[in-house]
């Protein structure tokens, strides 16, 4: 199921892919300018300018969807444009994380709602503390590369590994969302993003796990 509405969401930008390749558009053009607009949006979430960072990430997810039409259509597809696709993907996904770490450890103070005060009397609405979510953009980070590794290791093993509930572009998806959405609501999208791609590690495993079970028996 989780395949299906992605390869439906796709089939809406097949006719821009033909179009392009049409016109001569190469696919590494595209996955360039995918990986500009990434590090571009890192770069307004670093600054915290967030809408700005939300406006961006479409138009970067977007060439990402794009360039591997463009290379089917003119007969491009290689297992070195894969490997480079795959490897650029981590730096344009990395780089988002980095950028939004950096912006909440340089302020110690975000626009998130948190109650402080409770035990002192005076309870008001401040700001959550810019470590914490600094590290909680970096644990998202982590999670995001085991995400990807652990299916690159069960391919590498023989095993299919597609499972999972938030991949790269349901992160992207969600993060863009969030940086639409403004700084008060971006801490809880970042929580969201937590455990869900933690989820989606788990999930990988217990599915590798469940496939050597079955081959050893």
């Amino acid at each position: 199921m989780n395949g299906n509405w992605k390869d439906q969401g796709r089939e809406l930008f097949r006719p821009i892919g033909r179009y392009l390749a049409a016109r001569g558009v190469m696919p590494d053009h595209l996955t360039i300018l995918g990986v500009a607009l990434s590090l571009l949006a890192a770069l307004f979430l670093g600054r915290g300018s967030f809408l700005a960072a939300g406006l961006v990430l479409p138009l970067a997810g977007l060439c990402d969807i794009l360039d591997g039409d463009v290379a089917r259509e003119r007969g491009m597809v290689s297992p070195f444009g894969a490997f480079l696709d795959s490897t650029l993907d981590r730096v344009s996904e990395g780089a988002l994380y980095v950028g939004l770490a950096y912006y909440y450890f340089t302020r110690s103070h975000t626009a998130t709602v948190w109650m402080r005060g409770t035990f002192e009397g005076s309870s008001e609405w401040g700001d959550a503390d810019g470590a914490t979510l600094g590290i909680l953009a970096l644990a998202i980070l982590i999670l995001s590369f085991l995400v990807s590794y652990t299916r690159a290791r069960a391919e590498g093993l023989g095993m299919e590994c597609r499972v999972g509930i938030m991949e790269r572009p349901e992160r992207l998806l969600t993060l863009g969302v969030g940086a639409l959405l403004g700084h008060r609501f971006m801490p809880g999208v970042l929580g969201v993003l937590f455990i869900l791609t933690l989820v989606t590690v788990l999930q990988r495993v217990y599915h590798v796990r469940k496939l050597t079970q079955t081959n050893s028996a």
